[in-house]
């Protein structure tokens, strides 16, 4: 009895031996026959409750007047030492020294790494991992750092749920190029599959974040790649970070997530994770909310042409007042310019009246003259 005890000991810790190590081993991915929906089956902790990204919506946050700015500390002392770049086969990343930190949190904050997420290209798909009011940016930098005051080390402080602080930085595209982009995807290409690695020169980091680090959201999440361990501070800038569009295309098309070896080559794209429901959690927010500056673009198209009608609907109402008060005051001031016109009647009466006064008198004078004088009287 002691015996089969102890052979069924023995299996059950073979088995879970063997299932620890399975999931260690497992080759995850963002889509397929380990994507994310089935992540939660291997990684636990992916399936847990306070899961990251997520979806800020602007008009449910909170404003926490205690929160300050965050402050990098050493990202622009970088030295001599290069970095080191590789890709993992889900990403870039960009190993920092440990001289390194963040400050402005509850603890003091060492750097560990950093990496980027982006799309394809596709006008259907985003590249962010964080979303504003639903709208995603083109790609997104996350700046990884670890809990130095409480933990020796990351693989200690990862597991714990204040272990981690992590940078989100939205990354947008327009016309003009970012230079200290450059300092990573220049070299890309010699990274181009999975595990393959190369030192790159040391650059000053803090000129990847925004200028405005007083600006930020503040939650508690996780990692958003397996494990999903949920042991991370987050701070996502409100201030987006603008990159060309051909420095975007590079970062969707020049990396694979097969290595050199293997003959399928599959382009590392879409590497971002959904957003997941904040559920009890409640998003902080530096700054006070002011939800009309987070409008989507239809609602911003809207206003706009809102406002553009309203304003040509006033100019005509304006124009029509003035007119009408100009046509008014030249009806009222016009005729008090001229004297009144004298009837026609009037005039001529008086002429006839004048005529018939002189002929009168004429006549009166003209039987004067013609009134013989008396003859004289004469005696018998």
């Amino acid at each position: 009895m002691d015996c089969l005890g102890l052979f069924i000991l023995l299996i059950l810790m073979f088995f879970q031996w063997t299932a620890g190590h399975t999931a260690e081993e497992i080759s995850w991915t963002y889509t397929g026959l380990v994507g994310q929906s089935e992540w939660p089956e291997y990684f636990p902790d992916c399936g847990g409750t306070s899961q990251s990204p997520v979806d800020v919506i602007t008009t449910q946050t909170k404003y926490d007047p205690s929160l300050i700015p965050v402050t990098p500390l050493g990202y622009s002392q970088h030295g001599n030492r290069p970095f080191t770049l590789y890709n993992n086969g889900h990403t870039a990343v960009v190993e920092l020294p440990d001289w390194m930190g963040l400050g402005g949190l509850p603890w003091l904050f060492t750097a560990v790494q950093m990496h980027l997420h982006w799309g394809s290209g596709s006008p259907s798909h985003g590249g962010s991992e964080h979303t504003i009011n639903g709208l995603s940016a083109d790609a997104e930098l996350h700046v990884v750092h670890y809990n130095s005051e409480l933990y020796p080390n990351m693989s200690a402080a990862m597991t714990q749920r204040d272990g981690l602080a992590v940078l989100g930085i939205l990354i947008v595209t327009g016309e003009e190029t970012n230079p200290s982009f450059n300092n990573i995807l220049n070299y890309l290409s010699r990274i181009r599959h999975a595990n393959q690695k190369v030192s790159i020169p040391a650059f000053d980091v803090q000129s990847l974040l925004p200028q405005d680090l007083g600006r930020y959201y503040r939650y508690n999440g996780s990692l958003t790649t397996p494990p999903c361990y949920q042991s991370v501070i987050w701070t996502l800038f409100h201030e987006r970070v603008q990159i060309s569009k051909a420095q975007l295309l590079r970062m969707e098309t020049i990396l694979y997530s097969s290595k050199a070896e293997e003959p399928d080559k599959m382009l590392l794209q879409d590497n971002y994770r959904a957003t997941h429901p904040l559920n009890h959690r409640v998003i902080l927010t530096s700054f006070s909310a002011e939800s009309w500056k987070e409008l989507s673009s239809g609602e911003v198209t809207a206003i706009v042409i809102g406002v553009m009608c309203g304003c040509v609907g006033l100019a005509v109402v304006i124009r029509f007042i003035v007119k009408t008060i100009r046509s008014t005051s030249s009806w009222d001031v016009l005729p008090s310019n001229r004297p009144a016109p004298m009837p026609r009647i009037k005039e001529m009466e008086k002429a006839l009246e004048k005529k018939q006064d002189m002929t009168l008198n004429l006549t009166s004078e003209t039987e004067k003259k013609e009134e013989p004088s008396p003859c004289p009287e004469t005696e018998p």
